[in-house]
């Protein structure tokens, strides 16, 4: 994790320091590009100070034991859970015991969903109890649940061919994993598409390369005009094991229980600190992570990590005694998992000064050893953002990537604001 948050903290403060206006859509204010990498070329001693302090000096460790010490005391952080609600007063608290700058909440409304219990068994061919998560937002089965026959798929596609088979039947998604992306719409369109045709229920394999007989969740979004079915994943192991009985013709009949409930939306905050800039407060480097996460887990990577490296980017500024001459501002959001709710609702709060911001990050794909970064923004945006990146040659991690997106800030990038998102080598399950 230390070679992620350094990455993090000299980006946030090197991109901070340079002189004239933001980067903003197309422009770079009037100075020639030269100028600005001469200047860049200048902080090559503050990058080596923060290297030295993040990955050999004494606060190494401190993020890591950091985050412990949440995940361990608070545990899973639901959206709309008290978990979550006592992160965030402790976060609050710990950032202003850390000396960080104007420390507040900013209210926002977020959904309020429980799980309640579940279960799945196949009755037909023969008793067996299949492992499974509701996914976020479901609606719940009847008191006494649903039996009914199964319908193999491994597309979209193939459920549009087999619509006529599909009515008063669950589906069974066994869509073959590509990439997190593509594979991640039969999470979340897989209940809409399945109700279209009528059917009563989806199961959808829980996306990811590989599985030691784990389900996973995750978010799901219902259509207007369109039945709500309950819906969850499966195991790859089950959902292979069904698409081989579905191919020999096997009759599969599952009853599946779901207690799961909407309650009303509930208030929330999203988590604010800075260090104030020098010569332009005015204008803003956001960081961020959120620190919500779903119940099944301690969220320690999902994002707990991304949160406190966010944190992590703002300590070290400070230990260190630099003064950004832009100010840099972390936030904390509420509601990600939910489809990136808090951050929707900061957009809105703030958008007016969208002139203001300089570049906004985020932290959500895993606290490995990064490779580099991915980043969004105009080509002299880009060039500048490279030249700040090869002040991390000491650790070889300069590259810049293309088409940074986080759900937290997409809603800045399609403004016209530069955006850049950590891309880890690699990325694993991980339990504190």
């Amino acid at each position: 994790m230390r070679f992620l948050f350094f990455l993090f903290v000299a980006v946030v403060h090197l991109f901070s320091l340079g002189s004239g206006k933001a980067i903003y859509k197309s422009g770079v204010s009037q100075r020639t590009f030269q100028e600005i990498k001469e200047e860049i070329a200048n902080y090559e001693d503050v990058a080596k100070a923060i290297i030295n302090l993040a990955v050999y000096g004494k606060y190494q460790n401190r993020s890591y034991e950091r985050l412990g010490l949440l995940v361990d005391t608070v545990g899973p952080r639901l959206s709309g859970s008290k978990n979550l609600e006592k992160a965030i007063q402790i976060m609050y608290q710990n950032l202003q015991q850390d000396g960080l700058e104007n420390v507040h909440l900013e209210q926002v409304r977020i959904p309020h969903w429980e799980r309640g219990e579940e279960s799945a068994v196949m009755v037909v061919p023969r008793i067996h109890k299949l492992a499974i998560l509701g996914l976020g937002g479901s609606i719940g089965t009847p008191p006494e649940g649903i039996t009914a026959e199964v319908l193999v798929v491994a597309s979209f596609v193939e459920l549009q061919r087999r619509a006529s088979e599909a009515r008063g039947k669950i589906v069974v998604y066994n869509q073959p994993y590509t990439d997190y992306g593509k594979t991640v719409q039969y999470r979340e369109r897989g209940a809409v598409e399945a109700a279209k045709v009528g059917a009563v229920a989806s199961l959808i394999r829980s996306v990811a390369s590989f599985s030691i007989y784990s389900p996973h969740t995750g978010h799901q979004g219902y259509q207007d005009g369109v039945p709500k079915i309950p819906t969850a994943c499966i195991t790859i192991e089950d959902a292979e094991m069904m698409s081989r009985m579905a191919s020999r013709g096997d009759k599969i009949v599952i009853h599946l229980k779901m207690g799961a409930k909407t309650y009303p939306d509930t208030d929330s905050f999203n988590t604010v600190a800075e260090i104030t800039g020098s010569k332009y407060p005015e204008e803003v480097v956001l960081v961020s992570g959120h620190l919500d996460s779903w119940d099944v887990g301690q969220g320690a990577l999902d994002d707990g990590g991304g949160a406190f490296i966010s944190w992590e980017a703002l300590s070290l500024v400070k230990d260190l005694g630099l003064r950004p001459k832009r100010t840099l501002r972390l936030v904390l959001w509420t509601a990600e998992e939910q489809g990136g709710v808090g951050a929707s609702q900061y957009y809105e709060l703030h958008k007016a000064n969208i002139s203001k911001y300089s570049l906004v990050m985020e932290a959500d794909s895993g606290t490995f050893l990064p490779t580099g970064l991915q980043f969004t923004g105009s080509d002299k945006a880009r060039a500048i953002m490279k030249e700040v990146m090869s002040l991390l040659q000491p650790l070889n991690i300069t590259k810049v990537f293309n088409d940074a997106e986080g759900t937290d800030i997409n809603f800045w990038i399609q403004a016209g604001v530069p955006e850049w998102y950590i891309m880890p080598g690699h990325i694993q399950n991980i339990t504190m």
